[in-house]
């Protein structure tokens, strides 16, 4: 290995992707290639990064099979950053059994938490925590390590445990201050203003107030019935029953979960339930079928009674009903919360994680863009989506520096 490719290798782990290109920029082996890829990455150009990482995999000889794994690493993530969440898992999991085979232990263990965070985002929760579990990242280095913790508080937050979050949050803290690379700190910031914003709303008794998710960890484990508009269910601390997939009974028992402890007009459930303007006698039939199915669904949490002007829900075990809903009025909160992470995400990448049809969320992508909440990069399948970026912001890829020859 040449000095020249040897420095770019170390710039690149320090995360000073523009001294890397300072030393590589001119030259095309496949070495070269490598490091130009991620350098460009790093800098947030993933096409062109792309293009040079499958340059140097195709140009690596049969030899360096390390080099060659250590190239599909990078373009994984990559995929990941673009919320190319249909990038081969199989082809990612091939080049970390070959690291491991080689003693490449860092940039294994850098693919395993690749394959993680991918599950996390299409709500893979127990396959992404028994990964993690066999894991251990004493050995690894401090970047490798900021990694690992923020995976662990991934998972945390993902599961409503705050306190384990918060305290990953503060250990890949210490790490990434022992590593020394700023995009890596910057990572950290945004795990911990995650754990320090408002993260749903609370609807009780017709007030309103923000709740941090520490907050909404307790709500969900007190003695309350909850209709969690986040995840369309309806739950109390001991039973939970999803509507995720019924969305007229879930409109019902929010608009009956607004109003507790008063009830609601047939015209306000038919218009909430239905879209329709006026409620005709067919509505009002078909407000009657879907009030028994939804009596049937939450029979064990709540009964749905009917009164002179409309219909009432009252809790059988809980002392009141609330509902938590996410944290703005939008009429379509969830994919703007997928991308207020600030990466760019493909319509299928959105309509995968959400469990919706892309039709549904590339409607929901053109009437933000409508309103100027988010834009897209990109043609055809390379159309990309995002919200407006914040000045300043650096961007959350660190590839491992891909060693040649090793």
């Amino acid at each position: 290995m040449d000095s020249l490719i040897t420095a770019a290798a170390r710039a690149l782990a320090a995360g000073d992707p523009l001294g890397a290109l300072n030393r590589v920029a001119l030259r095309d082996d496949a070495p070269a290639l490598a490091l130009r890829g991620i350098a460009m990455a790093q800098l947030g150009d993933l096409v062109r990064a792309k293009a040079l990482l499958r340059r140097a995999a195709r140009a690596f000889g049969p030899k360096e099979a390390v080099a060659r794994a250590r190239c599909i690493v990078a373009e994984a993530e990559i995929a990941l950053v673009s919320r190319d969440l249909g990038w081969p898992a199989k082809t990612l999991d091939t080049a970390r059994a070959t690291l491991e085979a080689h003693g490449d232990r860092v940039n294994a263990a850098y693919a395993r938490y690749l394959e993680i965070r991918r599950l996390l985002l299409i709500g893979r929760l127990d396959e992404a925590e028994r990964t993690l579990a066999a894991l251990d990242p004493t050995p690894l280095p401090p970047a490798s390590r900021t990694a690992h913790e923020l995976v662990v508080a991934g998972i945390a937050m993902r599961r409503l445990r705050t306190k384990p979050a918060r305290a990953a949050v503060a250990r890949a803290a210490r790490a990434a201050s022992q590593a020394r690379i700023p995009a890596l700190t910057a990572e950290v910031e945004s795990a911990s203003l995650v754990l320090n914003t408002p993260a749903a709303r609370l609807i009780a008794s017709g007030e309103e107030r923000l709740l941090l998710l520490d907050e909404v960890e307790a709500l969900l484990g007190s003695n309350a019935l909850v209709v969690d508009a986040c995840r369309h269910v309806v739950r109390d601390a001991r039973t939970m029953v999803s509507l995720a997939r019924r969305p007229v009974l879930f409109a019902l028992a929010r608009t009956l979960g607004e109003a507790w402890p008063g009830d609601v007009p047939r015209d306000t459930l038919v218009a909430r339930a239905f879209g329709a303007k006026r409620a005709d006698e067919s509505h009002r039939a078909r407000l009657r079928v879907e009030i028994g199915r939804l009596r049937t669904v939450l029979r064990t949490l709540a009964r749905v009674s009917a009164t002179k002007r409309g219909f009432a829900l009252a809790p059988r075990r809980a002392r009141e009903v609330v509902v938590l809903a996410p944290p703005f009025h939008e009429e379509h909160a969830a994919v703007l919360a997928f991308l207020a992470d600030g990466e760019s995400w493909s319509s299928s990448a959105l309509a995968l994680t959400l469990g919706a049809s892309q039709r549904t969320v590339q409607r929901a992508l053109d009437s933000l863009a409508a309103a100027g909440k988010v834009h897209s990069f990109g043609r055809g399948r390379a159309r990309r989506w995002m919200t407006p970026p914040v000045p300043g912001f650096t961007t959350t890829l660190l590839l491992p520096a891909p060693l040649p020859g090793g």
